[in-house]
């Protein structure tokens, strides 16, 4: 022990004084200020900068023990030499004690230099709410049973010691800070960077005080990124892309955060930026960003990406980034392999012909010889079977289970019938008996684990094999059959996945003694089955592998000449006597060669891990059976161990020596267990599989074979399958130990992993494949799969097969070494391709329990597997967290293991997620059931308590930004189509001029005169029916009815509000008839109606600055209102939201006298403004548009010959009528055409969602129009209720169109849903139709009653991105369905523009859509917040071909495509799709990508996701996604955010924000309000549940 206590002095004597964390004075924090602006203005070179820098800093910098810092070495080598040459001279030991570099601390100097070297890089904690942290569930606050120590390492730690083979670090806690202060006190390799990476250069960008400054350096060894080095790529297209240093963000809701530096960003086009941009867009930033936003975005700012280009080259230019295979990897030289033999099978005299007759020799001969001594959990002998008990209870189980289990007077069993053998693990003696007793009846055991739960991992898997063998019987013990769950009846519980079973406890009182005449057959060994081992996939899947009789007593016969097994030996068995090397050499071989098995329970181990150890002590043991885990545990369970001797044992085999860390174990438990007669030569590593079984053991010394083998090697050259030997490069290296030699009569090669099996080079890393008499036989049931792996023909590499025997792949990756040793590296199952280079689970779990594994993480219970994203494998680590780790020591941690993997693998983790203690699904003995881990990963069922992800720095195979390709004008577009034969795009509806109808209203040029006449000409005509929430009717108007209250609220205007003509009013009303009224007394009185929406009594503060805004804006000098809304305007909770003094003129019109206005207003022409429509665009502008008269009635006229509108008809509406279409259809229409209108105000759904679907029923209406809302309302809350609906008679058989009114994209998935939903109540799949409009033209598309149905196409994704269109068919990869959004109403033109060059595009092109008509709007009134910029938006022309007329730009994007359907006029009909809203796209990586298609995808990645927005932030895609479930789920759904989008659009999510339902904000029509959402965002006032920061 003395060279550890001596590198431990060696650290102290290193170690720096700690330097004072450093404060700057504040003149020179001014000129860095100054210095950083100059670099990011671009005023200096960046060498400049770091000269200038360096002088500032020079007087500040320490120095390691006063040398200069260009001569300082790294302290890391320094060290590492030192260390050996004090290492040299304790060398005392023996001759043969082993090489000290291969001490188990190794690894862990390692990681640690690793991470010294890396210079710790920051990222910015998540935030949590406090109810996430807390975790919730009672399991997860006590420290996990030591049952969940993995397979492969422990979690025993006796408090109050260190651990013996703790490392020198943990020895040393100033070791940590060592650390910290060397990456400090060391220079960069070049000498002109030589200053820039010393911390404390940088100022804070944000006011942080010293003191959390200071705490936090010490907490992160605070150094950053170097300014020379290659700017972080957050594009993901880099080779290597470095770690994205990010801000550590403040609080959310008390959880400390930390501060840092701004860093540098490259930019997709290349240019750099400078992190501490202060200004976003012109806009002094912390007038509207939270702080802690703001030093995220200072970080992130980018510049603008250049505009989207016109075309871009096909398909081959969108296929993914290949993965270029380096120009220097190393590739394999040695020549071809030879296939390697093992030593001939010796012939014994008297080997019995098969297991059988051996059992029943000394059964017979030597009955009371001991077989099997039993233990229990204090580890006192309970039971020693002997071989005569083992054969005479053998026999009486076999006889009754051949003979007296029967059904229907059938016996129930037949020879060759399987049968599960379920015993629980420390029950070794029923086991071996019912074993026997099956073979002796010619029945195939199978054995299996006790299923505990129903839920158990892996136990439906393993139900799916009994199903698969025909397993109709399961032998057990008493005792166990008592603890399974059981059914009501009191039988044992049918498992999930398990086909129905019989039990039979085969405990002494349910055999049978044979009669004197029955004799079981004891036949040679032959090649029928003889049991079943089963086996678990890395997909999870469990497959039987069956062994044959003559390879069972092969593989005995095999492992006694290894082993030198002799006669009535004693050997310990510590591991599973149901499957593998407990089975094979505790209950087969030991009863071969009559040997007696100390079984030790893993029940016992977790009691106390010296208890093998004890009895090979007790009973003289010659051989013991472990596994590495064992040895470990062993050594951290240090009792006083003084009066045990361990020099009994001739051979310790080590099951699982072919793991990385086995090596580490052995070496350990060598140098503390030397003293107590372990010699070094009796450790005897093997390797198997479970295919091939034994595949190579280290023989015992008495053999006199070659000595033991290392292999140090290069982690880099593995990763490509290439063996080298390293000697420079003491991080990345795996040292691997010898597994022996072949076992006897076995031919052995080694072939390539993938495609035709042809030998290795020996330089090559491959599979290890078998040829011999010993191996499984086949998976059961799966011929496939069997061919594969136990007929696999080895070719050489002119493609002839090596021998004309079949060899059996073992799925071990490994070499043969010098002396003919066979090294193994790795499994197939715990094999991760990344970007082509193979990387071995177990290696990196083991670099990950080298990062301080004591403090955050339970030391086994850690799980490492690769997920498919993106056509690459990316790595995921899961592991366990101890309860009382913060969440800053956790997030440390992760920090350090992804640096550590970075350093030491050079691949980087995709993601690494921290879960609650004791959560992770347990593998039957202690260990992680890997593949059920995978499964709830990617199912979002693992409930993480922390979680990081990394996919901008290991996704590097995304597609290549879109570069803008030189222009193509418009004139060249034109000429490209003509020549194409492409017509241009551009339809219209029906020309209104051309069609005669007896339009009445026609004659009149404006709405109030068509008003007056209906009251003369109609005046009992009923036009408006208002419903109420109860579905009766609250009031109704007809024309004359209407005509009077408009003509009292014009006197009111004019004498109350001394009105003048041309003033705006304000309309402040909830949905009814006085809104119309009024709208009419205000047209009546010559003034310019304004309708808003009233504000809610409820949410006052959100809702009245709206109220206020649009009273402002429009300029109105009166507002009309209703009594109640009256007193809520000027209330005292209202003066708390807006200035209630600076109010208008308020008129409540709920009693007013019954005057006549002496005249009625008549506007001198129809091209004045008749009211102006002001509504919130979803990118959240207050827009505001102006209708002439003219406009008006031409927009009601068109309406009312799509929709074919008379007197006699009636139509539902369900719309708010305050703006666009629903205003229009709601206060316009019935009064132009003369229909009645049955009013359904959407805000009465709340409280009766059947109400709109009850009415149109009820008044058999044909056509009805409602918003996407509304049918979201009765699709979610009637979904269930459609039987329920029909009692009530209700039936939608009537209707003829459902228009949802809409300024976007058809929701194709809800207008379905509702569609198929409502089928049973009589609607036609063909009655719901989508209208579209938007603020320069409120209806350019409306169904109507005529005309075809609307058409859907399926359009590539991909190319959309692109700004093309490209149909495919229906489910193919990639496409998304568009709805037309209905037929282009009559008077109306459309075309299709191209956003840039303002030229006509051709058929099926995506670009700007068009419109003029005689109902466009005449021009914003002011769109609040943005004058100027939308000037050209109602009068456009072409650049190019018809430039005369004049176009509204509608600011949407979408195509025009000719259909093969004939419209009502005979011609081939034109539909218009809408693709959506310019303003909404999201530039990223140089295409343009719609919120709406990654919100879908999103929405679709997990069960719990209720709704989703998404927007751009920066450079950076922020995903909000609204949680419904508990909130354990939320960090479940990072993960799947980003798998997701990354698959499905090629992008990275910078931010994934959960929040609860409700968060995202929805406008009236039902759309998202995705730049409120923003702002909620920046301004921190989400209240997030989490938010995770991808790095």
């Amino acid at each position: 022990m003395a060279e550890r206590n001596s590198t431990g002095l060696l650290m102290m004597m290193l170690e720096p004084t700690p330097a004072a964390a450093m404060t700057l004075p504040a003149e020179v924090r001014e000129k860095l200020a100054e210095l950083e602006l100059e670099l990011s203005e671009g005023d200096i070179t960046q060498k400049g900068y770091e000269k200038k820098r360096g002088k500032l800093l020079a007087p500040y910098i320490p120095q390691t023990q006063g040398v200069d810092p260009s001569l300082q070495v790294d302290n890391r080598v320094q060290s590492s030499q030192a260390a050996q040459a004090v290492s040299k001279q304790h060398k005392t030991r023996a001759a043969n004690s082993r090489d000290e570099r291969f001490r188990s601390d190794l690894h862990t100097e390692a990681v640690q230099a690793a991470l010294a070297k890396y210079k710790e890089r920051k990222m910015p904690m998540p935030s949590k709410r406090r109810s996430v942290l807390v975790q919730s569930s009672v399991e997860a606050c006590t420290p996990p049973d030591t049952s969940s120590a993995s397979e492969d390492e422990g979690s025993l730690r006796r408090q109050g010691r260190t651990a013996a083979s703790s490392t020198p670090y943990q020895a040393h806690p100033s070791v940590e800070h060592w650390f910290n202060r060397v990456i400090q006190g060391s220079s960069t390799s070049s000498s002109a960077s030589s200053t820039s990476s010393h911390p404390g250069g940088r100022p804070h960008s944000t006011a942080t005080t010293a003191a959390a400054a200071t705490v936090l350096a010490d907490l992160m060894a605070h150094t950053q990124l170097d300014n020379h080095s290659a700017p972080p790529d957050v594009t993901g297209l880099s080779e290597r892309s470095v770690h994205v240093e990010r801000p550590q963000m403040t609080s959310v809701r008390g959880v400390p955060r930390g501060y840092n530096h701004t860093s540098v960003l490259e930019t997709a086009d290349g240019r750099k930026v400078a992190g501490g941009v202060r200004r976003v867009d012109g806009v002094p930033v912390n007038s509207r960003v939270s702080s802690k936003i703001q030093q995220l975005l200072n970080t992130l700012k980018r510049p603008k990406r250049p505009p989207l280009r016109e075309f871009f080259l096909d398909d081959f230019e969108e296929l993914l980034d290949v993965q270029q295979p380096d120009p220097n990897q190393p590739k394999p030289e040695g020549t071809q392999m030879c296939p390697l033999d093992g030593e001939p099978l010796g012939v014994v005299t008297n080997w019995p012909p098969s297991l059988l007759a051996s059992l029943q020799r000394w059964g017979t001969t030597q009955p009371k010889s001991p077989c099997l001594t039993a233990l229990d959990n204090a580890g006192k002998p309970v039971y020693t079977l002997t071989y005569g008990k083992l054969w005479t209870r053998s026999l009486k189980l076999a006889y009754t289970l051949l003979n007296k289990l029967s059904s229907r007077n059938e016996p129930l069993l037949r020879p060759g019938d399987r049968v599960a053998l379920v015993f629980p693990n420390n029950d070794p003696v029923m086991f071996m008996v019912a074993f026997y007793g099956c073979l002796l009846a010619e029945l195939v055991p199978v054995p299996i684990e006790v299923p505990l739960t129903r839920k158990d991992a892996g136990s439906q898997q393993i139900g799916f094999l009994l199903g698969s063998c025909g397993v109709t019987l399961a032998l057990t013990t008493d005792a166990c059959q008592k603890g399974l769950p059981k059914a009501q009846t009191g039988e044992v519980a049918t498992f999930k996945g398990w086909p129905r079973l019989l039990w039979f406890v085969t405990d002494g009182k349910h055999v049978v003694k044979p009669p004197k005449d029955w004799h079981p057959s004891i036949r040679d060994a032959s090649n029928e089955i003889a049991y079943i081992e089963y086996k678990t996939s890395k997909e999870g899947s469990t497959m039987g592998i069956t062994v044959s009789h003559s390879a069972m007593l092969a593989h005995c016969h095999a492992l006694t000449q290894a082993c030198g097994y002799t006669e009535a030996e004693t050997i310990t068995n510590v591991l599973d006597f149901k499957r593998d090397a407990g089975l094979w050499h505790g209950v087969l071989t030991s009863v071969m060669n009559r040997m007696h098995v100390i079984s030790i329970p893993y029940s016992l181990m977790k009691v106390n891990p010296l208890s093998w150890i004890q009895k090979v002590h007790t009973y003289k043991a010659r051989v013991a059976v472990v596994k590495s885990r064992d040895m470990h545990w062993s050594l951290l369970a240090q009792r006083d161990q003084r009066d045990i001797s361990l020099s009994s044992l001739r051979m310790l085999i080590v099951a699982d020596g072919a793991n990385p860390w086995s090596i580490s174990s052995c070496d350990a438990f060598l140098n503390v267990f030397q003293s107590r007669g372990l010699r070094a030569e009796v450790i005897c590593p093997c390797a198997s599989s479970a295919e091939a079984m034994t595949v190579a053991i280290r023989r015992p010394p008495e053999m006199g074979v070659p000595p033991p083998g290392k292999a140090v090697l290069s982690m880099s050259g593995l990763s490509y399958g290439v063996i080298r030997v390293d000697t420079e490069e003491k991080l990345s290296v795996l040292t691997v130990q010898d597994v022996g030699q072949v076992m006897p009569g076995a031919l052995v090669c080694v072939v390539r992993v993938d495609g035709t099996p042809s030998l290795c080079q020996t330089d090559e890393v491959g599979e290890i494949c078998v040829s011999s008499g010993t191996t499984g036989t086949s998976y059961f049931g799966l011929p496939g799969m069997t061919k594969n792996v136990f007929e696999t023909i080895p070719v050489t590499a002119s493609g002839t097969p090596i021998s004309d025997r079949p060899f059996t792949r073992t799925s071990l990756l490994g070499f043969v070494g010098p002396d003919n040793l066979v090294f193994v590296v790795g499994k197939m199952d715990g094999l991760m391709v990344v970007s082509g280079r193979r990387h071995n689970a177990d290696d990196v779990v083991a670099t990950a329990l080298a990062v301080e594994p004591m403090k955050f993480v339970y030391r086994g219970r850690i799980a490492v597997f690769s997920v498919s994203v993106l056509h690459d494998e990316r790595i995921v680590v899961v592991a366990e967290q101890r309860p009382d780790a913060s969440e800053e020591d956790s997030f440390q941690w992760m920090s350090r293991v992804l640096q550590a993997i970075d350093s030491i693998h050079q691949v980087g983790v995709y993601c690494l997620a921290l879960v609650p203690a004791n959560t992770l699904p347990k593998a039957p003995l202690g260990g992680i059931h890997i593949s059920e881990t995978k499964q709830r990963f990617l199912e979002g069922a693992l409930h993480p308590c922390n979680v990081l992800m990394c996919p901008h720095t290991c996704v590097t195979n995304l597609p290549k930004p879109r570069q803008k390709q030189p222009e193509v004008g418009p004139a060249s577009m034109i000429v490209g189509n003509l020549v194409a034969g492409k017509r241009i795009a551009q339809a219209c509806g029906r020309d209104v001029t051309q069609l005669e109808d007896n339009d009445q209203a026609r004659k009149f040029l404006y709405m109030q005169d068509v008003l007056q006449w209906r009251a003369q000409a109609t005046p009992d005509h009923p036009l408006f029916l208002l419903l109420n929430a109860k579905g009766t009717v609250a009031s109704t108007a007809s024309c004359l009815q209407l005509h009077k209250r408009a003509e009292r609220v014009a006197v009111a205007l004019m004498e109350k509000g001394r009105l003048n003509t041309g003033d705006h009013v304000a309309l402040v009303y909830p949905p009814g008839i006085d809104l119309i009224a009024t709208f009419y007394g205000c047209l009546y009185a010559g003034c310019v109606p304004v309708t808003v929406r009233p504000p809610h009594s409820q949410n006052l503060a959100t809702t009245l600055p709206t109220v206020k805004m649009i009273v402002e804006v429009s300029k109105s000098v009166c507002i009309l209102t209703t009594q109640a809304i009256m007193k809520l305007l000027k209330s005292k909770e209202a003066a708390a939201a807006v200035d209630v003094k600076s109010w208008p003129t308020v008129l409540d019109t709920d009693d007013l006298p019954r005057k006549r206005p002496g005249q009625i207003y008549k506007p001198p022409t129809p091209e004045m403004l008749a009211y102006l429509d002001f509504s919130v665009s979803t990118t959240g502008i207050l827009a505001g548009v102006k209708m002439s008269h003219a406009a008006t009635s031409a927009l009601c006229r068109s309406i009312k010959l799509q929709c074919e509108l008379y007197p006699s008809r009636q139509i539902a509406i369900c719309l708010d009528p305050y703006c666009g279409l629903g205003f229009a259809l709601w206060c316009l229409c019935s009064v132009y055409s003369g229909h009645q209108s049955i009013l359904v105000p959407p805000l009465e759904l709340e409280s009766n969602v059947s109400l709109w679907l009850a009415a149109v029923s009820q008044y058999k209406v044909r056509v009805t129009f409602c918003s996407y809302s509304v049918m979201e309302m009765c699709t979610k809350g009637l979904g269930s209720q459609t039987e329920a609906l029909k009692m009530r008679n209700i039936n939608l058989s009537c209707v003829r169109t459902c228009m949802v009114v809409a300024e976007e994209r058809p929701r194709i998935a809800l207008t379905q849903s509702f569609s198929k939903i409502f089928k049973d109540l009589g609607l036609s799949a063909r009655a719901v139709s989508t209208t579209f409009g938007c603020r320069v033209n409120v209806a350019i598309c409306l169904q109507g009653t005529a005309g075809p149905d609307p058409t859907t196409v399926y359009l590539d994704m991909r190319a959309l991105r692109h700004d093309r269109v490209r149909l495919v068919e229906r489910g193919s990869p990639h496409s998304l369905p568009l709805m037309e959004s209905g037929k282009i109403l009559p008077g109306v033109k459309v075309i299709i523009a191209n956003t840039e060059t303002k030229g006509p595009l051709g058929d099926s092109h995506l670009g700007e859509i068009w419109v003029s008509s005689p109902h466009n709007a005449t021009g914003y009134y002011t769109v609040y917040g943005e004058e100027a910029l939308h000037a050209d938006h109602f009068s456009t022309r072409l650049s190019f071909g018809d430039t005369q007329t004049v176009w509204a730009r509608t600011g949407y994007l979408g195509f025009l495509r000719r259909t093969e359907l004939t419209d009502a006029c005979g011609e081939r009909h034109d539909a218009l799709y809408v693709v959506g809203s310019l303003d909404e796209t999201l530039e990223l990586r140089g295409m343009r990508y719609h919120p709406i298609d990654i919100e879908t995808s999103v929405i679709r990645s997990h069960k719990s996701i209720a709704e989703c927005a998404v927007f751009t932030w920066t450079n950076l895609l922020v995903v909000v996604v609204e949680l419904e479930g508990s909130e354990q789920e939320a960090l479940d759904l990072v993960a799947l955010v980003t798998n997701v989008v990354l698959e499905e659009h090629y992008l990275i999510v910078g931010v994934v924000v959960v929040v609860d339902p409700g968060v995202i904000p929805i406008n009236s029509r039902g759309e998202k309000q995705r730049m409120h959402l923003r702002d909620g965002f920046l301004a921190d006032q989400l209240d997030p549940i989490y938010v995770a920061y991808n790095m």
